[in-house]
């Protein structure tokens, strides 16, 4: 143990670094120094903004000058090619050895041990896993595993077990996933998160791309890609693009992430198989290198450009760009060989390249094409790892790329956090609305338009059966006796009609009788009660209370009584009205006649003849007792609801104003009227008083 602690000293001696000697001492366990692995797998860039990496079965976490700030062993060797994960607090997520591991840097120095094990399917056997990949929704505080044969497993970060999936779904009888081959198909890449979808993305070996719920095994989409290759690489966009790149044909292409249908796709040049994974930008750029040399850039509607041609001819990109702090540009490698050779066999480009020479690094901003930063390696870069901790290590250029960006060498941009940076993207979404009908537009409108007047006539149907099948008549009766009623009524008021034109072609002569005019008033009578019958009990609407108002003036009755009425001008007019006992009971029987709903109409018949003579004796004898003091007055024709329809003025002597002049001249007028016109006026205003006091 002391030789061992004196060779690191002497180590510590030659280098002449400081800084070594902070990692050998913050790297021991139990007061064991141990020598730290001369390679480092894959890095994180924490949300502290430090760079975190495992090294054998060490995870080291390197300030952004590149000193070490902590060194936790894991006792498990970390696998190579996956980077761990990190949520919001810190916590760190790693697969070492079949197993998913759970650090926690707040512990160290503490009492409580900073390591545990999150995951481990069969330790109780020591059957390791074959562990794919792992991803992590801070949103949901979920981590996704997904495994060899086994599936997809959905863990909360406390560690309870959500659910799972495997690559085949049965519904309804169908098999949905693996459909041409069912014994060697499986989930074959890392569970990818959209975090503004909410949803997951997984390919199996048969070159199909499954989207999932987060919170759900149930498979939202699948899409088929195994006709262009079954090795894809999937990158969430983060912005309602999903992108997918298959490597081995040079092709890059946007799926709808509510769908799965292609937007677009490019032909991007050859690519690294292992490597070549696409960044997507704040900006929704997505960038890939090539091997070609050049860094190809899509924006989200699928325009390209091409950047870092000048040296391309001489250089190649075989590791991914990687994003700034701020999220609006990316970090460029490019490896210059010394010689490089590319040819094309078939739907293949091979490059070929021997001897690196250099490295030329490039902070670029793909949306604008804005060149920040440019450093070179040896040289610039160089230096900067010559002053760090990292010197003692054997890096490679994504290790470089994510120390640059750890230590924003050569960034003026302001830094987001990354939640920032997924509101951001998350922002340049939009929601599409999904048409089911393909047809013409104007198609769609006549049809929307023919259902909307369908359902108005809906419901005015609903809206007068409500009020028909309410009808006091039709509950009474019954619908049959209601029609058969309303048949009749139509029938007679046809009838009726014709009566009516036959007459009034007949009063067009001079010569016409009393009789005939007291006739063509009854049948008017008639008509009027069989419509308003038709248009109240007996209508296919609601029903209606008819008016029962008539004149104010009563029937004569052998007395004479008078009703004074006085305006504000201090006017007085007496209205004489006689009364009949006989008159006023078939009145009454008339009434009582019209509101039965017998088929005959004899009620009108019966009390025509009693009326018309007590008709003309009243006037007759109206006339002959008023003489020279009395003006009787007939007034005829259409009125207005409460207006008299006969007005008997006294002499001027006894009232106590006088009327205007206009008024005497107007009753003298009509005073001189023929006997015959009067009665034909009184009849009319009788058939109109009945009518307006009938009742149905």
């Amino acid at each position: 143990m002391r030789i061992r602690c004196l060779i690191l000293l002497l180590i510590a001696s030659l280098s002449e670094s400081l800084d070594l000697k902070k990692v050998l001492r913050t790297t021991t366990t139990a007061g064991k120094p141990f020598m730290p692995a001369r390679t480092i797998a894959a890095p994180l860039i924490g949300h502290d903004g430090r760079f975190i990496a495992c090294s054998g079965k060490n995870l080291l976490s390197f300030e952004r000058n590149g000193s070490v700030a902590w060194a936790i062993p894991v006792n498990y060797a970390c696998r190579q090619d996956i980077s761990p994960v990190s949520d919001e607090r810190g916590k760190i997520y790693l697969i070492a050895e079949g197993r998913v591991l759970k650090i926690t840097p707040s512990r160290i120095g503490s009492t409580e041990s900073p390591l545990e094990i999150f995951f481990s399917h069969n330790s109780s056997t020591m059957v390791l896993e074959d562990i794919i990949g792992l991803s992590i929704s801070i949103s949901y505080s979920s981590l996704f595993i997904t495994i060899r044969n086994r599936g997809l497993f959905s863990f909360l970060l406390r560690g309870e077990l959500l659910w799972s999936a495997g690559p085949m779904l049965y519904r309804f009888g169908y098999r949905q996933g693996c459909k041409a081959n069912i014994s060697d198909c499986y989930f074959n890449s890392a569970p990818v998160i959209d975090q503004c979808e909410g949803t997951l993305y997984i390919s199996n070996t048969a070159g199909q791309l499954y989207s999932l719920y987060i919170r759900s095994s149930q498979f939202r989409w699948i899409q088929d890609f195994s006709a262009i290759d079954n090795s894809m690489i999937i990158t969430p966009g983060n912005n309602g693009h999903l992108y997918v790149s298959f490597p081995r044909k040079a092709l890059l292409m946007s799926l709808d992430v509510s769908t799965g249908n292609i937007s677009w796709q490019q032909n991007v040049g050859p690519l690294s198989r292992e490597k070549s994974l696409p960044t997507v930008d704040s900006n929704g750029w997505i960038s890939i290198g090539s091997l070609d040399g050049t860094l190809y850039s899509i924006s989200p509607n699928g325009d390209m450009k091409k950047f870092l041609q000048a040296a391309a001819p001489d250089s190649v990109i075989h590791v991914s760009p990687v994003l700034d702090c701020s999220g609006f540009a990316v970090y460029i490698s490019q490896t210059v060989m010394e010689e490089k050779s590319s040819r094309t066999i078939g739907d293949y480009t091979y490059i070929s390249a021997t001897k690196p020479l250099s490295i030329l690094f490039t902070l670029l901003a793909p949306a604008t094409g804005t060149i920040y930063w440019t450093g070179k390696y040896p040289g610039e870069v160089s230096s900067l790892l010559s002053e760090s901790d990292l010197h003692y290590f054997t890096l490679d250029e994504r290790v470089l790329l994510t120390l640059l960006s750890a230590g924003r060498i050569g960034n003026s941009l302001p830094c987001y956090t990354t939640r920032q940076k997924i509101a951001w993207t998350c922002s340049q979404a939009r929601p599409k609305s999904i048409r089911t009908d393909t047809g013409d537009d104007k198609e769609i409108m006549l049809f929307l338009l023919f259902q909307s007047v369908f359902l108005v006539i809906l419901a005015l149907a609903v809206r007068f059966c409500c009020i028909f099948w309410r009808k006091r008549k039709l509950q009474d009766n019954g619908l049959q006796r209601f029609l058969e009623k309303r048949r009749s009524l139509h029938s007679k008021r046809k009838t009726l009609n014709k009566m009516i034109s036959k007459l009034e072609l007949k009063a067009e002569d001079d010569n016409t009788t009393k009789e005939g005019l007291e006739q063509l008033g009854e049948i008017v009578k008639v008509k009027e009660g069989v419509e308003r019958k038709l248009s109240t009990s007996y209508s296919l609407g609601r029903d209606r209370i008819s008016s029962k108002q008539g004149s104010i003036l009563p029937l004569y009755s052998g007395r004479t009584n008078s009703h004074s009425f006085h305006s504000s001008r201090k006017e007085s007019v007496t209205i004489f009205n006689t009364f009949s006992d006989t008159s006023t009971s078939e009145e009454q029987r008339s009434n009582s006649g019209d509101d039965s709903d017998s088929d005959g109409d004899s009620d009108f018949s019966n009390s025509s003849h009693s009326c018309r003579e007590m008709e003309l004796k009243v006037i007759s004898k109206e006339v002959e007792e008023a003489g020279a003091s009395t003006r009787v007055v007939m007034i005829g024709g259409d009125h207005e609801e409460g207006q008299s329809d006969a007005m008997v003025f006294t002499n001027p002597m006894d009232i106590e104003h006088q009327i205007h002049s206009n008024v005497h001249s107007q009753g003298e007028d009509l005073l001189m009227e023929p006997l015959q016109d009067s009665v034909a006026k009184r009849r009319m205003w009788l058939k109109r008083r009945r009518t307006l006091s009938s009742t149905n």
